[in-house]
């Protein structure tokens, strides 16, 4: 039994998510705080495994409480979070600070909508209580992007699961041989739970000079951006949101819209951006297995795919298709991840050529698009 603490100032919100919680008979809502000084208290006396935090809160917000208990008693955290650009900066700042995964509440008609996201957040829930939880020290400074961009985002009754697609009904996979007529490398990655703070780590790591670089991650249109922002202030790379028709050149990241596929392309010797709009692959849109076809159908040796943290299987069987035509491949290892989902699935396909620690990743990296 997954014992779980609620903490949120609204009432609604703590009912609606006591509601769906204790729908499952794997939960139990062992109690609620309505501001961090009560959770704090009830942490203590109630020992949950686990708690979802309000990003934004009375007399002590989210995040600095999240910092507080990673550093003094750290707990696996799920975020709620609100589909706006300062909820979207907030909710990165959490993931920086530990908290393992979030969910967004719905804009309008909240009431209903809400209850629309009852078996995501409970599939969340459980995913987050198992998760790897490291204590975690507070960064002495955190970055503020400096590039404030408007982000709209509207959401309207309630979430319905999607069907599974599979790669095949955004990008066809060849029957014919390729022909790979340059040399230039390309790096593809793919994350999702766990994955932000896994892609800092990654990106601060890389040198200005690095090939070009395309990530999915997983995450909402509305966050995609300001993430991009944020990341472009940790790495020596210049790091923004890709759009369609980009050229992938050196000393560049590329991540993807959070609604758009990205997939790489050839024309002539120079790689490019195209963005797709077209069915979710494994529920996700974008989806890290439609990057990684696009590279081993348009790069192919010349690839390096890597996949790190997240939960599910997103990204697996498209590695194996970049290591089947000689690309390079790496997966991060168990210990590191925080859900070892899809690296797991990864190297359980056989597509991981290298399974390593987060802290290798970025120097394999260099190595293998040096040789």
């Amino acid at each position: 039994m997954i014992k779980v603490l609620i903490v949120d100032d609204s009432a609604l919100i703590r009912k609606m998510l006591t509601s769906i919680l204790e729908s499952d008979p794997g939960i139990s809502v062992v109690g609620t705080a309505t501001d961090p000084y009560m959770a704090r208290e009830k942490i203590k006396k109630l020992k949950p495994d686990m708690i979802t935090l309000d990003v934004e809160m009375p007399k002590m917000d989210g995040v600095t409480f999240l910092r507080n208990l990673m550093r003094l008693h750290p707990l696996p955290v799920l975020m709620v979070s609100s589909l706006t650009e300062k909820g979207a900066d907030i909710t990165l700042q959490a993931l920086e600070a530990g908290a393992i995964d979030f969910v967004t509440k719905p804009k309008v008609d909240l009431a209903n909508s809400f209850e629309g996201y009852g078996e995501e957040i409970v599939e969340k829930v459980k995913m987050v209580a198992c998760a790897n939880v490291k204590q975690v020290i507070p960064r002495k400074s955190e970055p503020t992007p400096s590039d404030q961009r408007e982000v709209k985002s509207s959401l309207v009754g309630g979430k319905v699961v999607p069907k599974k697609f599979s790669t095949d009904v955004v990008l066809q996979k060849s029957q014919g041989k390729r022909h790979f007529q340059t040399t230039d490398k390309v790096v593809a990655i793919g994350a999702s739970t766990g994955g932000t703070e896994a892609i800092r780590e990654v990106l601060e790591d890389l040198p200005p000079g690095m090939p070009g670089v395309v990530i999915v991650q997983h995450i909402p249109a509305a966050f995609s951006r300001p993430f991009a922002e944020r990341m472009n202030l940790a790495s020596p790379m210049n790091v923004m949101q890709a759009e369609d028709g980009q050229q992938i050149i050196p000393g560049h990241v590329y991540i993807a819209p959070g609604d758009r596929h990205l997939i790489v392309v050839r024309d002539g010797a120079r790689y490019i951006c195209r963005l797709n709009d077209g069915e979710l692959v494994n529920r996700h849109k974008p989806s890290v297995d439609v990057l990684f076809r696009s590279m081993a159908e348009n790069v192919g040796p010349n690839g390096v795919g890597v996949i790190l943290t997240g939960m599910g299987g997103d990204g697996a069987l498209g590695l194996k298709e970049m290591l089947d035509v000689n690309a390079q491949t790496i997966a991060q290892d168990e210990r590191t991840s925080v859900v070892w989902g899809m690296p797991g699935e990864a190297v359980k396909a056989g597509g991981a050529k290298q399974v390593l620690p987060l802290n290798e990743v970025a120097e394999a990296i260099q190595n293998l698009v040096s040789d």
